[in-house]
């Protein structure tokens, strides 16, 4: 369709639906033309309707249909988005747009459509389904466990897929017995499903339970024999279990083209290849899986609201402008959070386990309580501006106890969230790249510490790019994309060291697996906690860390990781230029 009719369409000048009407022979003609087959057809009737009444509901519901047999992801997102502009109370479109953007990760958006969708029906069970999922997905599963158990209450009974939903979400709070027996009832309830069989396989995995896991992953064999996800996590374990080229030979794909992976078991595919030594061919997997996922519609990096937020936060978090801000109180009786920051692959997992052995410190994991305090900070604080620049409010008389209130959102929803365990003063809160908010974080919690854990900036490329992540503004999408975004967010770190005080404590990865004891004890020591040797054994840590480092954190502290970018350089190349001089600002060299 022309520009004027698609993304640059004016909504202002549509007309009312009902001057429309005479165009509905139109439709009906395309209906008949995809229901015959002729896909080609039904695309010509849809587009000429379209162009002439490109706010029709009916038509870009019929277009998103077909575009989505036609696997065109990106036109059917765009169609369905207009739906639910055009009509927010249309509740089938706003639950298809949040499957959508669930599936490619967008969860902060998703989760939006998801609330909307519990306005519009709050009785409806897919609703509730949705919205826990998001919040599952999204790291705050004890809220998901309130939505799905909403489901089990409003459908009446026992829904064997609703249960398999709560044994990951409960899986996911490292409740693995509950969740394991939900996985048991289900699967008796409704036998052959393979997701059911799929997570709960998944689970075993993560809990160590490899022989039971691949009992699992046989039984999802025979329910849908080739099935990539299913490949995929029958290499993770074989892996686990140190059988790398039988992992390897799973992910194989047939010149004949029978089999083409996605973006995760290309990724995983080169995560062997790089155990085995075959560093050319690893890269080679993890470029094709970047690739492959920005094919399937996958995000590139949002330069521009990346740049734009950093540029914000160094002008506002000045030296001069933090001596005339006010700082939150310590709030008495509550455990305090220790923040571990870092780059995403940079060792926070392995420091989180590390500390949260110790029995006056629980996991907390990744919590987004700091970016939501972000979002809603100037409803909060009764301002016209967004953050950062909403602080500006405190000066007001009226607002001089708001630090103090955006102090208690976070430890409220850290409270409700259940991560607290008896005789715990601290709780850690390790969410990727809250550094970029080391600002707030001195404002809300002046006495808290902050872990910065550091690494070798290729080494940090290199995990970053054999993952798939959306953390960042999905920096992760390309190579070049992930050296820009850690420039920016080391320059913004080096601003806050300027420019605001802080209880901060750098701990790099390398210094870790050389002397993990004598950097141990230090950070604890930073903490306020006494050492306990049981820190030393993070491996023997049962909590499930969900991130994309839970399988190495059960392994003894290895060296392997180490400066793991010497054998890639040539393929690094594109980036060096740009990281040396933070390479050398941060104390690294770059050898071969």
């Amino acid at each position: 369709m022309r520009r004027v009719r698609c993304c640059a369409l004016d909504f202002a000048t549509l007309s009312p639906p009902e001057a429309t009407n005479a165009l509905a022979p139109m439709l009906a003609q395309a209906e008949t033309a995809l229901n015959a087959g002729n896909m080609a057809m039904a695309e010509v009737y849809a587009r000429h309707l379209l162009e002439l009444a490109p706010g029709r509901e009916d038509a870009l519901l019929f277009h998103y249909r077909l575009c989505q047999q036609q696997g065109r992801v990106a036109a059917a997102e765009a169609l369905i988005r207009r739906v639910v502009a055009l009509n927010p109370n249309n509740f089938w479109a706003t639950n298809e747009l949040t499957l959508l953007l669930i599936n490619k990760g967008a969860l902060a958006e998703a989760e939006i459509h998801a609330r909307n969708a519990i306005r519009i029906a709050p009785q409806n069970a897919q609703a509730h389904n949705l919205m826990g999922l998001v919040l599952t997905e999204g790291n705050r599963p004890l809220i998901g466990e309130y939505h799905y158990r909403k489901v089990l209450e409003l459908a009446e009974g026992e829904e064997p897929i609703t249960l398999a939903n709560l044994a990951w979400n409960l899986k996911n709070q490292g409740r693995i017995e509950e969740a394991r027996a939900l996985y048991e009832h289900s699967m008796a309830l409704k036998p052959g499903v393979l997701q059911t069989v799929l997570g709960y396989a998944k689970m075993e995995e993560a809990d160590r339970k490899f022989g039971r896991a691949l009992e699992l992953l046989d039984e999802a064999e025979r329910l849908l024999p080739g099935n990539p996800s299913v490949q995929l996590t029958r290499a993770t374990v074989l892996a686990r279990l140190k059988r790398t080229e039988e992992a390897l030979a799973i992910l194989h794909e047939p010149e004949d083209g029978r089999l083409r992976l996605g973006p995760s078991e290309m990724s995983e595919k080169g995560r062997l290849l790089d155990q085995l030594g075959r560093y050319d061919e690893a890269f080679a997997c993890f470029a094709a899986g970047k690739q492959r996922a920005l094919d399937m519609g996958g995000r590139t990096y949002m330069a521009d609201a990346a740049v734009d937020l950093a540029a914000r936060l160094k002008g506002f978090f000045t030296e001069r402008r933090m001596k005339t801000l006010p700082v939150a109180e310590l709030r008495p009786g509550m455990p305090q959070p220790v923040f571990i920051v870092g780059f995403p692959r940079s060792g926070t997992t392995l420091i989180e386990q590390t500390l949260t052995v110790h029995p006056r410190i629980a996991a907390g994991d990744e919590l987004p309580y700091l970016n939501d305090i972000t979002q809603i900070m100037p409803r909060l604080l009764a301002s016209p501006l967004t953050y950062p620049e909403a602080l500006a409010e405190l000066w007001m008389g009226d607002q001089r106890d708001g630090l103090n209130e955006l102090r208690d959102y976070y430890l409220n929803r850290a409270a409700k969230s259940g991560i607290f365990k008896p005789g715990a003063d601290f709780f850690t809160d390790k969410m990727p790249l809250n550094e970029t908010n080391l600002g707030l974080i001195a404002l809300l919690f002046p006495q808290s510490p902050v872990i910065h854990v550091i690494r070798h900036p290729l080494d940090v490329l290199l995990s970053v790019y054999s993952n798939h992540l959306t953390h960042g503004f999905c920096c992760a999408a390309q190579m070049e994309s992930i050296a820009r975004h850690y420039n920016l967010v080391a320059d913004l770190v080096a601003h806050y060291r300027r420019n605001v005080n802080m209880r901060y404590l750098p701990v790099r990865y390398e210094d870790m697996v050389v002397d993990q004891e004598a950097n141990v004890r230090k950070i604890l020591d930073f903490i306020g906690v006494a050492f306990d040797p049981r820190c030393l054994n993070f491996e023997q840590n049962t909590r499930y860390a969900r991130t994309a480092s839970y399988a190495q954190v059960t392994e003894k502290l290895y060296g392997r990781s180490r400066y793991r970018y010497r054998p890639y350089l040539k393929h690094l190349a594109p980036v060096l230029e740009s990281l040396q001089p933070v390479i050398e600002q941060l104390g690294y060299v770059i050898e071969d």
